[in-house]
């Protein structure tokens, strides 16, 4: 036998050793479960396992050893609490939440309002969800939709959450947390700008071109193919058309959808505009009832963390450990807080289900701030 096929020999006698006594420390966290089931004891102790963290890395020799004993010990008593935490769910105690299940959002009799104008993408996708027996109106505005809604102007609002080319509408992930409203579907809708013009206009006439921000991101490599033309934002790609029409300059062009150019009596000056054929816009409708349908099965929560090393993972782990896909986090800062963010996850599953309401469990337990966004 070759020297390191002794050692090797050695370590496989010392992994099956802490295998064993690893069974042996769950199956002691079990019942140390049972008893705050009992007597309502928290799960997470922070203080106690602290305290036990740094008695045990002192017992180490040297600062590698130590600090692999501190991330050793982390994981094992974050594995504790995961079992834990599906031990209350077995017994029947769930967190609390204030969703109620319904047959289906209702599509009629409701209103509904969007940002932007007749034309706009939103507008397209409020057709496509909802249909045409509702009562809609728009407005200038995310923050005034989400107002409306608030105060009960409107039933739901549409907003757009994400390009599949120029990534998160930011404003939006903000907006979700000012307001306690909630999503309870989306819509996805094939974007396909044109660039529209005065109907007596030439593309040789452009020296403007005006759109949303991200369809002037969209369009980047088109824009660059002109680099005379200056580029100016405006609130919506459907506001954009709305302006060329309304200042009847043969120099101004916008960005948008062929409907609005139809809507606001203008010519297509060129297609396929956008080089990514496969540019899509994600809209969520959110409402001021906490509700999901039957059918639901996308989950959106938001969190913020501790400034600590590791907490973004440990939280994570919490969807990852109970067999829950993760399909989207983003982050964004905190206002008034210099370096701190919060994040905003999506991922598989209906509430009440048991792995959905054990991996909650643990976000709510150990992250600062939890919010569930929705379930749709």
């Amino acid at each position: 036998m070759t020297d390191l096929e002794r050692y090797r020999d050695e370590i496989d006698e010392i992994d099956s050793e802490i295998v064993r006594l690893f069974e042996k420390r769950m199956k002691v966290s079990e019942e140390v479960a049972e008893y705050k089931i009992k007597t309502g004891k928290q799960v997470l102790d922070p203080v106690r396992e602290s305290q036990k963290i740094h008695t045990l890395k002192n017992k180490a020799h040297g600062d590698f050893n130590s600090l692999g004993v501190q991330e050793l010990f982390r994981q094992i008593m974050a594995i504790s609490r995961k079992r834990q935490y599906q031990l209350l769910t077995e017994h029947g105690i769930y967190g609390e939440r204030n969703f109620t299940t319904v047959k289906h959002v209702p599509l009629e009799n409701a209103t509904v309002v969007f940002q932007g104008v007749e034309g706009a993408y939103s507008y397209a996708a409020m057709r496509q969800y909802f249909g045409k027996n509702i009562e809609s109106y728009h407005v200038k505005t995310w923050r005034t939709a989400m107002e409306d809604v608030t105060h009960g102007t409107a039933d739901y609002a549409v907003l757009p959450i994400e390009n599949s080319t120029a990534g998160i509408v930011a404003d939006i992930y903000d907006l979700l947390m000012e307001y306690r409203l909630y999503i309870v579907g989306e819509q996805i809708i094939r974007v396909d700008h044109v660039l529209l013009g005065m109907p007596d206009a030439q593309i040789g006439d452009i020296r403007e071109v005006c759109s949303h921000p991200q369809g002037l991101a969209q369009c980047k490599a088109f824009l660059e193919e002109n680099p005379s033309w200056k580029k100016k934002e405006v609130e919506n790609t459907a506001g954009a058309a709305k302006k060329v029409s309304e200042v009847r300059d043969k120099g101004v062009a916008a960005i948008a959808s062929r409907e609005a150019g139809e809507v606001f009596g203008l010519k297509v000056l060129a297609e396929n505009i956008c080089r990514e054929k496969a540019n899509s816009t994600r809209f969520i409708i959110v409402s001021r009832k906490p509700e999901y349908e039957e059918k639901a099965g996308k989950i959106s929560i938001c969190f913020e963390l501790p400034h600590e090393s590791g907490t973004l993972y440990n939280m994570l782990s919490h969807i990852i450990y109970n067999g829950l896909n993760m399909t989207k986090i983003e982050s964004r800062p905190i206002p008034g807080k210099s370096w701190e963010y919060r994040f905003f996850v999506d991922f598989t599953g209906k509430l009440g289900e048991s792995a959905v309401e054990n991996a909650l469990r643990g976000i709510e337990a150990e992250a600062n701030v939890l919010r569930v966004l929705g379930n749709y």
